[in-house]
């Protein structure tokens, strides 16, 4: 039964869409098939999770957009929020 979902295949958090503990299996859909991890911690109800080790300074991508970086490494199955990503503004101005 799947209790997460990603958007985008660019997304590298999966929402949760149910409580998840440490120790369950996450399961969401990704190009037509489930995927599966370990939740490595508890995950809120509509909090995210990484579906993948995120690198300190990487983008932090939900939705297909960068919603922020990570402030250190996340390892896949860990909770991210503001514990572990940091606000990151780009430049949407044009360069002339």
């Amino acid at each position: 039964m799947r209790n997460a979902m990603i958007i985008d295949g660019k997304d590298n958090v999966a929402v949760a869409i149910e409580p998840i503990a440490k120790g369950d299996t996450v399961t969401y859909a990704a190009n037509g098939q489930d995927v599966s991890l370990t939740a490595a911690q508890d995950i809120i109800i509509y909090h995210k999770i990484a579906i993948r080790d995120i690198p300190k300074g990487e983008p932090v991508v939900k939705y297909g957009e960068h919603i922020g970086i990570a402030s250190q490494d996340i390892r896949t199955g860990e909770h991210v929020h503001v514990h572990n990503v940091e606000g990151h503004r780009e430049n949407l101005e044009e360069k002339v």
